[in-house]
């Protein structure tokens, strides 16, 4: 499916500066993205879209479910594309680097800890932090 059926399909129209916005979460090396970072990318490629449109159209992907917004300790708001699978988080507190992981034990662990407290899970978002190789290299 194209960028412009995907939009289409949400019930938004493709705009180029909505179509330029999904195609950098689509492309990019880049996987979780603040609206800075997109705005940094559409600068680089000398685009005329500012940074109060990025805003605009990330909530609208928000909104929509093409994008998923988390806040990490930095207390930005982080996008990346709604895949529609649960995956968690690695946070590095040195360079910010953002890393997803699955574990099937700790998914079990969390349904069977809210069972046993009498609680009916229906979402949750772990995120641990700490330092990613790199940096931890560097001390």
């Amino acid at each position: 499916m194209g960028n412009i059926d995907e939009l289409k399909n949400t019930g938004l129209k493709a705009t180029l500066p909505r179509l330029k916005i999904l195609e950098i979460f689509q492309n990019g090396g880049q996987r979780h993205m603040t609206a800075e970072d997109v705005f940094r990318v559409l600068l680089n490629e000398h685009s005329d879209i500012g940074l109060a449109t990025v805003y605009r159209v990330l909530t609208q992907f928000e909104q929509a479910g093409i994008l998923e917004r988390s806040h990490f300790e930095s207390g930005k708001a982080v996008y990346e594309l709604n895949e529609g699978k649960h995956h968690d988080h690695l946070v590095c507190t040195g360079c910010g680097r953002v890393e997803e992981f699955y574990d099937a034990e700790i998914e079990r662990r969390q349904q069977m800890i809210s069972k046993d407290k009498g609680w009916i899970l229906q979402d949750h978002a772990m995120s641990l932090y700490g330092l990613c190789a790199d940096c931890a290299s560097k001390r």
